[in-house]
């Protein structure tokens, strides 16, 4: 419940959010700019005419009921839209009220948190049987990669029977075979409770926030200066930064007169992978890149000077780009 609301609160897009089930049937996406107070200063520093934020891509699918894996609800529509995202976002009502409509009849959390994971679990477990049947032949005529993928999905299918998903440590190439048949039960994913309301008892679980939906939606009305003016405080930025952190995402700057921009780029990227981020041919003719930690860039107050204080670093194709470096790269 408050689904599609947050989703309008993060994206300023005006979307149905009217109190019955299912009011979202078609996934409604939005770009939402990662808050980054390091590219303000880099910009600030550089005088740059152009600021260019880092972004994440919300999209706003239908809720799931119990016995969607049969089709309940939107059942088979939603759960072919969520096997697209990379990572999932569950909300749960955490609040009373009789005039909110919940699809359950009264929130409980923790159940309608329990109801998704089921859902997921069964409908990844049929996948699993159709995909050991499609390699199945393979497998049998002793092809080592079907073996191996055999095996795999055994592993998966064994862990999520035992309901054990998030408490093994998979192996790599484990996780690999989950990914290539976008299997649901092994999406990171992260929780946030809806505190918009009376009665509010927030469960405590890994991987939780607490947000009050109704309150966001109206502070994303306001204005930024409107917003200091009134002494509000949105917690959407909190949000952003968890997602952007549950993808395996970092960011690194480049900051000139023209421009200072963030880049996204997998954490434990190379130097060389990173100048994908900016063209492929970053990538493909990289020679070396110029790498300094922000905060050392604003201390030195100038590429110039970062060099004069030996602050500045020349890096090879291997470096593994940090969160937070400044790169000039030479191609």
């Amino acid at each position: 419940m408050g689904k599609s609301t947050l989703f309008q609160a993060l994206t300023k897009k005006q979307v149905d959010t009217s109190n019955y089930p299912f009011a979202t049937i078609d996934p409604n996406i939005g770009v939402v700019e990662v808050p980054d107070e390091r590219l303000y200063k880099l910009a600030e520093l550089s005088k740059s005419k152009k600021i260019v934020p880092a972004i994440v891509e919300f999209v706003d699918i239908a809720g799931l009921v119990k016995g969607a894996a049969e089709g309940e609800g939107l059942g088979n529509k939603f759960l072919t839209h969520i096997r697209e995202v990379d990572a999932i976002c569950h909300i749960a009502r955490a609040f009373e009220n009789e005039n909110i409509t919940h699809v359950a009849g009264s929130p409980e959390p923790i159940r309608d948190l329990e109801i998704i994971k089921t859902e997921l679990a069964l409908k990844d477990l049929e996948t699993v049987e159709k995909a050991k049947v499609g390699v199945g032949k393979d497998a049998r005529a002793g092809k080592k990669e079907a073996i191996e993928t055999i095996t795999h999905l055994e592993i998966i299918e064994k862990s999520l029977k035992e309901n054990t998903m998030g408490t093994q440590n998979l192996s790599t190439e484990i996780k690999k075979t989950a990914e290539l048949y976008q299997l649901l039960s092994f999406k990171p994913y992260l929780v946030v409770f809806n505190i918009s309301g009376k009665n509010v008892e927030i469960p405590k679980i890994p991987n939780s926030i607490a947000i009050n939906i109704g309150e966001e939606n109206n502070i994303s009305t306001l204005s930024i200066d409107e917003q200091k003016e009134l002494g509000v405080k949105s917690g959407l930025t909190e949000l952003i930064k968890e997602a952007y952190k549950l993808l395996g995402l970092i960011t690194f700057f480049t900051t000139g007169e023209d421009e200072s921009r963030a880049w996204t780029i997998p954490a434990e990227s190379t130097a060389k992978r990173a100048g994908r981020a900016i063209h492929s041919d970053f990538e493909e003719k990289f020679i070396r890149a110029d790498i300094i930690f922000w905060e050392k860039l604003l201390e030195a107050q100038s590429w110039s000077k970062a060099r004069d204080l030996g602050w500045l670093r020349s890096e090879g194709k291997d470096y593994i780009v940090k969160d937070g470096d400044v790169i000039e790269f030479k191609i």
